[in-house]
């Protein structure tokens, strides 16, 4: 992923504890800007099925990928406390469900 302008947002912006919703709000508009916002909205798929079609596959893997992403720009922008409170998790729903 290139440089998005937007995320300068988050860099003035560090979720501290206190700003939740207003983190979240310019957290969504970053991710909605990269068609990733969904990843916060539903649990990452751990398996695929065994007979999985090749676009159940490059979906899965899109998903895990765009996870990967969507997760270090969810805990780049938080206070150091904060962020060794998440950053063991790889989920980054099961992320925002302990955050809220």
């Amino acid at each position: 992923m290139s440089k998005n302008p937007l995320t300068t947002i988050l860099e003035v912006n560090i979720f501290n504890g206190t700003n939740y919703n207003d983190w979240l709000r310019n957290l969504r508009i970053i991710l909605d800007f990269e068609n990733q916002a969904y990843v916060l909205d539903r649990f990452l798929p751990r398996a695929l099925p065994e007979r999985s079609t090749h676009q159940e596959r490059l979906t899965f893997d899109k998903w895990h990928e765009d996870n990967r992403k969507v997760h270090s720009i969810v805990l780049v922008p938080m206070t150091n406390d904060i962020k060794k409170q998440y950053d063991m998790h790889d989920d980054v729903q099961l992320i925002m469900l302990r955050m809220s």
